[in-house]
């Protein structure tokens, strides 16, 4: 028996109520679904529409900074020393061309490419935003700029940049002192984040290497701007939405005489040696030169590999001298010895050996040998200075032995950095026991102590430190850190910044200072003194030591012969003085190394500085100490 097949029977009533029970559902769950989207958009365009704005803005506003103008440098007169010029550059937009070997082929036909400059751009596109200008050659001619602009029109990847670049109008003179800018390196950017100073550097190119640029950076860079522009999607600036110019760096006014500062470098000659000038009144540095020296502009394009090779010479031109050359002092110190025995009452006023032409110790062969071989027969302080006598400072250093002399030699800045406003310096050697033991594991012996009576042994000092306690026994005690920087300009005029007074050096015995003095006297004015010849004729009186330091020893049965000797063992020539002998207005040094005797090849360079400062004092006076309104502030910054 077979069933037939029934078809179900459908609840119309149930179905509808399941429909309408889904299609309510459906219409909570689009109701739901709205209202999570109208509060999302209300989140996003009311609650966080500052957020998102600035995100937006991001995208489509730059911030650009704007680097200052670099402070200018002025000497004390107002000659400008370093100042900011145009410099035309070719510069090419790596995104307009397809081909950047092609683009910089074309450009080799208009004006000369160095392998070097070829390298050095094609480096710098790799690195940098293919919309931004990159430098192929700086320092463009009038007539490169010219050859270029009439074809440039050719090639739209290509333009020439004028921008301001710093320009030092002495060069090689000035170098020392002044230092030069260049280009900031990986270094310097380490050095920046560190002081959290990226936004003062944003849109810095070159940053002080050397001298003052260095020691003032911070005067001198100013303070930056910023330009906000509307940029495109492919970060094309579309146009300038605001603009605010950034601050000038200060501009800075030496203590240095340009005048003077010339005729030192001039008198040098590019022979190797130093020529530092202070102010004993107020530690004011008027000259500092050292030779050889190299032009600082070569420094602020990015120095070439061959020219930068060129300075790796034996007469070492990148180091200065003046505070980092470290020499014997030979006889320029013999009036400080001088000082310490007449403090020391090793020897007085009237005090007088007899010098038979050698010194020597008690149990030992060897003498100690005057320059004068039949020695110079009784001789007293005066005398000693005058004659530049080593037997007498012999028997005073062996008198007062090594403590004495370092301490007393502490006290006048020497073994320690002048504190001079650049950061090249070095602090040279004042030995004492204690030093030698660490330096060599060796005990002090009394030889050694002999030969520091005539600022030899392991005595060295720098050239600034010779003229500073040349100034301080010119100045009777005053003691001044030297400084190269003599006032800032500020809106309301030049604000005076002094040198750093600091604790005098005191005797017991003030009238020891004259007898000091009297002998630097005797050297320049009495016959017979080791620079009389030099000075003989000068319409103002000055006061000096020299000094012949030897570099390598003698055998006791031989003879000085300068001929037989390599030049650079020759003996340096040396002189300290200041001037006018009754109110001094500068202490300087000179130091000329390998040029044998200090009274006739350092003194005249010192009678000639002599001559030149003191005759435009009076017709050129200072910007830097003759302001009458101005504000003055000490080192520490406080005001006067």
């Amino acid at each position: 028996m077979f069933l037939r097949n029934r078809t179900p029977i459908r609840n119309q009533a149930l179905e509808n109520a399941l429909f309408a029970r889904r299609a309510i559902i459906a219409f909570v769950g689009v109701i739901i679904l709205m209202f999570v989207l109208l509060f999302n958009l209300y989140n996003i365009q009311v609650n966080s529409y500052d957020k998102y704005q600035t995100q937006a803005n991001g995208n489509r506003i730059k911030v650009i900074p704007i680097a200052p103008n670099r402070g200018l440098i002025y000497d004390r007169n107002g000659t400008i020393l370093a100042e900011n010029k145009p410099s035309h550059s070719l510069e090419i937009i790596p995104e307009k061309t397809k081909d950047l070997t092609a683009t910089i082929d074309a450009l080799e036909k208009l004006v000369t490419i160095t392998d070097e400059e070829r390298e050095r751009f094609l480096k710098s596109a790799k690195r940098q935003r293919r919309f931004k200008s990159i430098v192929l050659k700086s320092r463009l001619s009038p007539k490169q700029v010219a050859q270029l602009s009439v074809s440039l029109h050719q090639i739209p990847a290509a333009r020439i940049e004028a921008r301001l670049k710093r320009h030092y109008p002495f060069a090689h003179i000035l170098t020392h002192a002044l230092g030069y800018v260049a280009k900031l390196n990986k270094k310097d950017q380490a050095r920046i984040i560190a002081a959290d100073e990226e936004a003062t550097y944003a849109a810095t190119r070159d940053i002080g290497r050397l001298g003052i640029e260095k020691f003032y950076q911070k005067l001198l860079h100013g303070q930056p701007g910023y330009r906000e522009i509307e940029v495109n999607n492919r970060g094309r600036v579309v146009r300038v939405l605001n603009e605010v110019p950034p601050e000038h760096g200060q501009d800075l006014y030496l203590n240095l005489d340009i005048n003077l500062q010339k005729k030192a470098y001039q008198e040098l000659a590019g022979r190797r040696g130093s020529v530092v000038a202070i102010d004993p009144n107020n530690g004011a540095v008027l000259a500092m030169v050292s030779s050889p020296s190299y032009d600082p502009n070569l420094f602020v394009h990015g120095i070439s590999g061959k020219n930068y090779r060129a300075l790796l010479s034996a007469d070492k031109p990148l180091i200065n001298r003046a505070t980092q050359g470290t020499y014997p002092p030979a006889s320029t110190i013999k009036q400080l010895m001088s000082l310490a025995a007449l403090e020391a009452k090793i020897i007085t006023e009237k005090t007088s050996i007899q010098d038979p032409g050698w010194f020597r110790l008690p149990n030992v062969e060897r003498p100690f040998r005057d320059h004068l071989a039949w020695g110079h027969g009784k001789v007293d302080v005066y005398k000693a200075m005058l004659k530049s006598c080593d037997t007498f400072f012999y028997d005073v250093a062996n008198r007062l032995g090594i403590d004495r002399i370092s301490n007393f030699m502490d006290r006048f800045g020497f073994g320690q950095k002048s504190g001079v406003d650049i950061y090249e310096e070095k602090q040279a050697i004042m030995p004492s026991r204690a030093w030698k033991r660490a330096r060599h594991n060796q005990p002090w012996y009394p030889g050694d102590t002999i030969s520091l009576g005539i600022g030899q042994s392991y005595w060295t000092a720098t050239p600034i430190q010779l003229a500073n306690s040349t100034a301080i026994v010119a100045a009777s005690g005053q003691f001044f850190t030297p400084q190269l920087l003599g006032a800032s300009q500020w809106a309301n005029g030049l604000l005076q910044l002094p040198a750093d007074e600091r604790p005098p050096v005191t005797l017991k015995n003030n009238y020891n200072w004259k007898i000091a003095q009297k002998g630097m006297w005797g050297v320049v004015n009495t016959l017979g003194g080791t620079a009389y010849n030099v000075f003989k004729g000068a319409n103002y009186v000055s006061a000096g030591k020299t000094g012949t330091a030897q570099l390598i020893s003698i055998a006791e049965d031989e003879k000085y012969d300068e001929n037989k000797i390599s030049e650079r063992h020759r003996d340096n020539a040396m002189y300290v003085g200041y001037a006018p002998f009754d109110k001094p207005e500068i202490a300087l040094t000179v130091v000329i190394e390998n040029a044998g005797g200090g009274g006739s090849s350092a003194a005249p360079i010192a009678r000639k500085l002599f001559d030149v400062y003191l005759a435009q004092r009076s017709t050129a006076p200072s910007l830097v100490t003759n302001q009458k309104n101005s504000l003055q502030v000490n080192a520490a910054g406080h005001t006067q």
